[in-house]
């Protein structure tokens, strides 16, 4: 990925090295241990062992108090800098296409963190993954993530880096757009296994709008390289649910799903890339 001339974007709370504040939270009573990850995994409708795996936090804990505040700009370390200039590629792609349907996009923030952080959302633990808060509309990323991407789930890569931020970045668009709050009203009256149904086709969607980000960022400002496509790929897949289970608990559940499979993901992804249409992206009328 071509992302050295890139925008670094300013949105970005560094609190890498930093212990989380203390009280008003879930988290601080009791620690990073099993508890905590087993009411996320409650809460989110996520077999528990699947959370302490690779899951994501899909932004159903009940709301906490926010994080403290921490110095605000792009990092100057290698990391903070790349996860800057994609963050700001996403800005500069999403700030376009609001603005040619008449809109205006107020930009997310990022927050690094490390080992632990206290969102509006709740308290998680880097093993819950990347998230994105929409009580504060902010990112969550430990780039520890990042490496086990790499090393234990062998989808690494620069753009398979920036296709999990645009991820994120893609469940702020549907905060923005409304659709993340008709999906949870949804989700309050429906039963588990449908509510499950609804979250899959939220990631789903988060991640077509990946894709169409990618393809709008790559015309724009010809950002990819041979192979990113692929990068993108792997890491779509290595995040899927069954991939997920099979590997922390040996067998697939489908009815658990909150952000479907490896085939499903990937096949989003494309669709967004190779359309660059939101149109393309309603996974809530597909079969």
């Amino acid at each position: 990925m071509r992302w050295r001339d890139s925008r670094a974007s300013e949105n970005v709370e560094d609190y890498r090295g930093k212990r989380p504040p203390r009280g008003g939270g879930m988290g601080m009573k009791f620690g990073l241990g099993t508890i905590v990850l087993v009411v996320i995994a409650y809460l989110l409708g996520i077999d528990p062992r699947v959370v302490m795996g690779l899951a994501e936090v899909g932004g159903q804990i009940q709301q906490r108090a926010p994080q403290q505040s921490a110095p605000a700009g792009a990092p100057s370390d290698e990391m903070g800098q790349f996860v800057a200039r994609v963050l700001g590629e996403t800005e500069d792609t999403w700030g376009e296409i609001f603005r040619a349907g008449g809109q205006q996009y107020p930009a997310p923030r990022l927050v690094l963190f490390t080992e632990a952080a206290q969102s509006a959302c709740g308290f998680a633990s880097s093993a819950s993954g990347p998230f994105y808060c929409p009580a504060d509309q902010k990112v969550y990323i430990d780039l520890a993530f990042f490496r086990q991407l790499e090393t234990e789930f062998r989808a690494g890569g620069d753009f398979a880096m920036a296709y999990v931020m645009a991820h994120e970045v893609g469940h702020h668009v549907q905060t923005v757009l409304g659709i993340s709050e008709r999906v949870r009203a949804s989700q309050q009256r429906a039963s588990q296994e449908q509510a499950n149904q609804l979250q899959v086709r939220m990631e789903l969607q988060a991640d077509c709008f990946a894709g169409v980000w990618a393809n709008h960022a790559n015309a724009k400002r010809q950002i990819l390289e041979p192979g990113d496509v692929e990068e993108a790929m792997r890491a779509a897949a290595a995040v899927g649910d069954d991939v997920i289970q099979k590997r922390t608990q040996g067998y697939v559940v489908p009815e658990s799903w909150t952000h479907g499979s490896a085939q499903q993901r990937q096949q989003w992804f494309v669709r967004g890339f190779e359309s660059g249409s939101l149109q393309a992206c309603d996974t809530f009328g597909a079969g």
